[in-house]
C-alpha cells in the first residue's frame, strides 16, 4: 500500500508491505508512483524469500564489526577501514556509501566505490571542501584488501542475518596487486639508522636505542615489528624466541643466532610484567621514521628488514626450514620475500 503526499516543491511516498515500511521523495507524482510500484514488488520479493529489508551497508558494518571484527586480532583495523569506506560518496548524486540500503547495493556502487578510493580526483575534492578528515587515495593491494573484507561482510549479512539476497561484491574487477617490494638494506644504511637512533652496539638505555636494537634483532630473526614489541621475557629461553600468536593465528618458534642473543643483552631488565624491548608498535613506527628522514634514507619501511632477513637466511637454511622458521606455511610466499640479486645466486654456481 502506497501513500503520497506534496510537500512543498516535492512529493513524498510511504510504501508498506507486510510490515515493511520504506519511503523516499521525488519532484514530480509520477516519479513518486513508479517508484512505489517497484518498491513494493520489491518488498513483497524480499518478503517470500525471507529477507530482512531496509537495512544499510552501515547497519552492515556496524553489526560485522560488533559479532565478528571483535573475535580477530585485526579488529581494530577493520573498525578504522568500515569507518571510512562509510564515509565515501559514490554515485552520480553523490551519497555517502554507508547510506545506501543492501537492497538497492549493486555492484556499480561497489565499482564506483573501488574508483573513489584510487582516484586522486577525489581526494582533491575532499580537501577543497575543507572535510575535517579527507579519505586519501590507496594502492591497488590496499583496495583489494578493503575488497576482501566487504565481501565477508556482505556475504555474513547474507548467511546469517538474511539481510540480503545474494553478495554484489562477486561481479566488481578487482585492481592488479602492485609488484612485490624488492628492497635490501645497505650496510651502511643500518648504520647511519644506528647512529642516528644513537645506539653503538652496547647498553640501549634510551627508547631511541631500543628501537635500533629492535630494527637489527629484526634482520637477524625474520620477526615482525608487532612481533617482537609484544615479546616477554618468559618466553625467550636460549636460544629460542617463543611466540604464542603471530599474524597468521599460530604460535611459532624463532630459533635466535648468537648475535640476536648479543642484540637482547644490551636491553634493560624489563619492568614487572612488561615486555623485552619496552617499546609499542605505534612508538616503534614514528621513531624509525623519524631517524630515517634525519639520515636522509628513501623508500624504507621497517617491514623491510624481514625481507633482508629472509634473504640472507636462505643463505643458511633449507626452504623448509626458513618456512617454518618465518611462519609461511605457503612456500609460494617465500618468493615474495627472498630478494637475493642475480649476483648472489651466481657466486654460488660452479
Amino acid at each position: 500500500m502506497a501513500s503520497f503526499k506534496k510537500d512543498g516543491n516535492v512529493w513524498r511516498v510511504q510504501v508498506y508491505v507486510k510490515g515493511q515500511r520504506d519511503s523516499g521523495t521525488f519532484q514530480t507524482k509520477a516519479q513518486a508512483q513508479a517508484w512505489a510500484a517497484q518498491r513494493e514488488t520489491e518488498l513483497r520479493q524480499n518478503k517470500s524469500t525471507a529477507v530482512i529489508a531496509g537495512k544499510t551497508v552501515r547497519d552492515a558494518f556496524h553489526r560485522y564489526e560488533k559479532e565478528v571484527s571483535r573475535t580477530k586480532r585485526g579488529h581494530r583495523y577493520e573498525a578504522l577501514r568500515m569507518g571510512v569506506l562509510a564515509e565515501i560518496e559514490v554515485g552520480e548524486r553523490p551519497v555517502k556509501f554507508g547510506d545506501i540500503k543492501l537492497s538497492d547495493l549493486t555492484s556499480e556502487h561497489l565499482g564506483m566505490l573501488r574508483d573513489a578510493r584510487m582516484s586522486m580526483e577525489v581526494a582533491q575534492r575532499q580537501i577543497e571542501r575543507a572535510d575535517p578528515a579527507p579519505i586519501r587515495t590507496v594502492s591497488g593491494s590496499t583496495v583489494n584488501r578493503e575488497f576482501n573484507l566487504l565481501s565477508h561482510v556482505f556475504n555474513t549479512a547474507r548467511r546469517e542475518w538474511k539481510w540480503l539476497a545474494e553478495s554484489p561484491t562477486k561481479d566488481v574487477r578487482r585492481p592488479k596487486n602492485p609488484p612485490p617490494r624488492d628492497r635490501r638494506i645497505r650496510e651502511d644504511e643500518i648504520e647511519r639508522l644506528c647512529l642516528s637512533l644513537g645506539f653503538d652496539d652496547g647498553p640501549a638505555m634510551t627508547v631511541s636505542q631500543r628501537v635500533a636494537v629492535a630494527f637489527l634483532f629484526a634482520i637477524e630473526t625474520a620477526m615482525r615489528a608487532g612481533e617482537i614489541c609484544a615479546l616477554v621475557p618468559e618466553h625467550v629461553q636460549g636460544q629460542v624466541a617463543h611466540l604464542p600468536q603471530t599474524k597468521n593465528g599460530t604460535k611459532r618458534d624463532v630459533p635466535l643466532s648468537k648475535r640476536a642473543v648479543e642484540l637482547l643483552s644490551y636491553l634493560p631488565k624489563p619492568e614487572e610484567g612488561g615486555t623485552v624491548f619496552g617499546i609499542t608498535s605505534k612508538s616503534l613506527d614514528a621513531l624509525f621514521r623519524k631517524a630515517k628522514d634525519r639520515c636522509g634514507i628513501t623508500d624504507l619501511t621497517f617491514h623491510d628488514s624481514r625481507h633482508e632477513a629472509i634473504t640472507r637466511l636462505a643463505k643458511k637454511l633449507n626452504v623448509l626450514e626458513l618456512a617454518r622458521m618465518v611462519g609461511h606455511r605457503d612456500l609460494r610466499m617465500l618468493q615474495i620475500y627472498y630478494n637475493a640479486t642475480a649476483a648472489e645466486i651466481a657466486s654460488r654456481l660452479d
